[in-house]
């Protein structure tokens, strides 16, 4: 691993509380320093590629809507209600396993 110098200035009180403190968690400042950044860095690469993703669902929701491939909010509550009416006509009729209320889920009504 190729090492460099990080220097920064820092209030002397906060310098001696973060020895101390790295003291006791027996590691030296240098060392929380270091899994500081990597961790930093870590976030930072998480947070990227969330918000890569993110931008990417919202495109797709975006050229559904373009390609007019969506359906209304009332379609959606109608299937929702009609999922659920027949789940508990399952329920009451005593059967178990795929039935027709969970049936094409991932594949939804359209």
């Amino acid at each position: 691993m190729n090492e460099a110098t990080f220097t920064f200035r820092v209030d002397e009180a906060l310098k001696n509380e973060f020895a101390a403190a790295a003291k006791f968690r027996d590691r030296t400042g240098a060392q929380l320093l270091r899994d500081f950044m990597r961790d930093f860095v870590r976030q930072q690469q998480e947070t990227a590629e969330h918000d890569a993703w993110f931008r990417r669902q919202v495109q797709v929701g975006i050229d559904a809507t373009n390609a007019d491939d969506v359906i209304s909010a009332e379609e959606y509550e109608l299937y929702v209600k009609r999922k659920i009416k027949e789940g508990l006509a399952d329920i009451e009729a005593g059967r178990t396993g795929p039935t027709r209320a969970n049936q094409g889920r991932a594949a939804g009504p359209w």
